[in-house]
């Protein structure tokens, strides 16, 4: 019992220490945000605001809204767009088994593999014949196509677990597939779509490749183009730049932790089968 007691206190504390280790960037950036401007360059600096300001926040008020604002229209759009797409794919592919479901599978997967940047520029020269460059549209369905095909595959592994028994009942009640599956299909497919939601929202709130490249200079920038002009504009003023990061973080962390158990049960569906 000893040994096992020791061992216990042994884990717990390694699996402490490393959650600070991966937590002190946060805690850093959330100390810098509340440090006063004469108080930056101490050395060696201080590990708590003890003097603390909140004149960070109140430039964050002033001038960083507009962008986060932007960044929530985007990350909004995205996930409608793509929850849109995806799901009745998802459903197809999983339920109504059609020819090259297998080759379409392949290559929704082998297109998370391109790169960013790539697919960047192919949208810049589409959108420059289309006039869609610096809008807000442009930038929803650009970020829509880095979050489709992966919640396609999260559709598909969900749906695949639903029985089978439930569609053939709808089919007999004179259900025809679309009814089935915006009635049955899709209200039992809520952790997928919470799953899916989430990570679309994210990914569109956290893209700075295609925001550069497709808006950068428009009226309607995103906050991750926010804080980069802030930071070539004000690299002096770090306070002020730390809690435009912190502010940025807050709506997908609070998003994350309300959504964790839906996350977990959606990402986890299909990975055991009776």
């Amino acid at each position: 019992m000893s040994r096992l007691h020791r061992r216990t206190w042994l884990k717990t504390t390694i699996g402490v220490v490393l959650t600070a280790i991966m937590l002190f960037p946060v805690y850093w950036m959330l100390n810098v945000s509340l440090t006063r401007d004469q108080d930056m360059r101490k050395s060696p600096p201080d590990l708590l605001p003890l003097h603390g300001t909140l004149a960070g926040y109140r430039t964050v008020l002033d001038e960083q809204l507009p962008y986060l604002g932007t960044s929530l229209v985007i990350g909004l759009g995205t996930v409608l767009l793509t929850v849109l797409l995806s799901a009745p794919a998802g459903y197809a592919l999983a339920k109504l088994r059609p020819r090259g479901g297998g080759i379409l599978s392949f290559v929704l997967l082998a297109a998370q593999m391109i790169p960013g940047i790539i697919m960047a520029m192919g949208f810049y020269a589409i959108y420059l014949q289309l006039g869609l460059l610096q809008s807000v549209p442009g930038l929803i369905v650009a970020d829509s196509t880095l979050a489709v095909p992966f919640a396609v595959l999260i559709f598909t592994a969900f749906m695949s677990g639903i029985p089978g028994e439930l569609l053939q009942a709808a089919q007999m009640d004179g259900a025809m597939a679309l009814r089935t599956f915006w009635s049955v299909v899709l209200p039992m497919s809520r952790n997928a779509v919470v799953t899916v939601s989430l990570f679309a929202f994210l990914w569109s709130w956290s893209d700075f490749v295609f925001a550069s490249t497709l808006v950068n200079g428009g009226a309607h920038e995103p906050i991750t183009l926010g804080i980069y002009h802030y930071i070539g504009n004000n690299n002096q003023q770090w306070n002020a730049i730390m809690a435009t990061a912190v502010v940025a973080s807050l709506p997908a962390a609070v998003i994350l932790v309300l959504a964790q158990r839906y996350v977990a049960a959606g990402v986890t569906a299909g990975a055991v089968k009776d």
